[in-house]
């Protein structure tokens, strides 16, 4: 098997070629937040509009957003996340949790955390394996290539 091919078939490398940069994340993050405006974006990111716009389209593009005009006059555009998207979710809070330990802020006071909004607790996300229930991470792992 050549490289290329390894990289074509893997999902971590698929999903990096979509998601792999800090603006399509942090888009995600806000569109979770509520945000669905352009403008929105613009400003809570301080991003040049047209990386905006290059990232928004790859995400629309890719399944993760879409568009829903929500003014005819002017003709205006929010951006919705789709059910991938949502699933993106719990990537964010595991990605957050891995920032909080490694590469805390100076003042750590000052870093938000986020609360389940049922009980009032702070969420601690972990990523176990549906079919042991085991933290992933805790038992050695091997790859496998499906047989097809």
């Amino acid at each position: 098997m050549n490289k290329n091919t390894s990289l074509e078939i893997c999902p971590i490398a698929r999903s990096l070629s979509i998601l792999g940069d800090a603006w399509s994340m942090l888009i995600l993050r806000d569109a979770h937040a509520g945000f669905t405006r352009f403008d929105q974006f613009r400003k809570n990111l301080g991003i040049a509009p047209t990386m905006l716009t290059k990232r928004l389209s790859v995400l629309v593009d890719e399944g993760l957003l879409e568009k829903r005009q929500y003014s005819e006059h002017p003709p205006r555009e929010e951006y919705v996340l789709t059910q991938a998207g949502q699933d993106f979710l719990p990537v964010l809070f595991v990605i957050g949790a891995w920032g909080r330990k490694y590469k805390p802020y100076e003042d750590a006071e000052k870093m938000p955390i986020f609360l389940d909004a049922e009980n009032g607790t702070e969420i601690k996300p972990i990523v176990i394996d549906q079919v042991t229930g085991a933290e992933i991470g805790t038992r050695a792992i091997q790859q496998k290539l499906n047989d097809l």
